[in-house]
């Protein structure tokens, strides 16, 4: 990837986020524009600044605005920026949570800085990244709420598109799901899209979670 990545980090706790803005900053990619302390200071930022990041790096707890209600903000008004939780909380209920309102990732404060530049990497390229254990709470956690709202029939979705669909839920890229099904990157896209406009989908994270919470697609965790 030789585009450079915009990053906004957002963490109340200064010497932890300094702490990850020097890793990423020795990242030749990677370019950190902005740092809050809370969601009320990002907010502010986002609709006063011309630059936009990429991918926002978000703490769950915070003063004035956490992180969860940050999340529902940008996700309303900021769609096309992704959102990484990075926290301390491991639990069910939050990572739940934070998927559900649109967190295209999940980060425990605990993992090692490979493996936080590997996600910013596989956000930035797929548009999400979930590791199994977040897949499995979608699946189980987030799936078994919503299964019963589902009013999606899908019969509309052509048997191409779901194989697309379930390589796309297998976190396989464009170009990954192109050679596995012998079809160009720009069908697959077309494919893709076609995906997100009958899921009614923000985004390939939403097209995941709404694929997988509603048993159009099974995974094997």
């Amino acid at each position: 990837m030789n585009e450079t990545i915009k990053i906004i980090l957002v963490d109340d706790e200064v010497l932890f986020r300094k702490g990850i803005s020097f890793l990423l900053g020795r990242e030749k990619n990677i370019k950190i524009i902005f740092e809050a302390s809370n969601g009320k200071e990002l907010i502010s930022f986002l609709k006063n600044s011309n630059q936009l990041p990429d991918i926002i790096i978000m703490d769950l707890k915070m003063p004035l605005i956490n992180g969860i209600e940050a999340t529902k903000i940008i996700n309303k008004e900021f769609s096309e920026i992704k959102i990484i939780a990075l926290t301390s909380y491991d639990s069910r209920s939050f990572i739940a949570n934070m998927i559900d309102v649109g967190a295209v990732s999940y980060l425990i404060k605990k993992a090692t800085p490979q493996e936080l530049v590997s996600t910013i990497k596989e956000v930035a390229r797929k548009g999400f990244y979930y590791s199994d254990h977040v897949m499995s709470i979608i699946q189980n956690d987030i799936g078994a709420n919503k299964k019963s709202k589902c009013s999606f029939d899908s019969s509309f979705i052509t048997s191409r598109e779901l194989e697309v669909l379930q390589l796309i839920c297998k976190q396989k890229s464009t170009i990954e799901i192109g050679e596995k099904l012998f079809i160009s990157p720009r069908t697959v896209e077309g494919h893709r899209n076609n995906l997100l406009i009958k899921t009614e989908s923000k985004n390939i994270a939403g097209l995941v979670v709404y694929a997988i919470q509603n048993a159009i697609v099974f995974l094997d965790i």
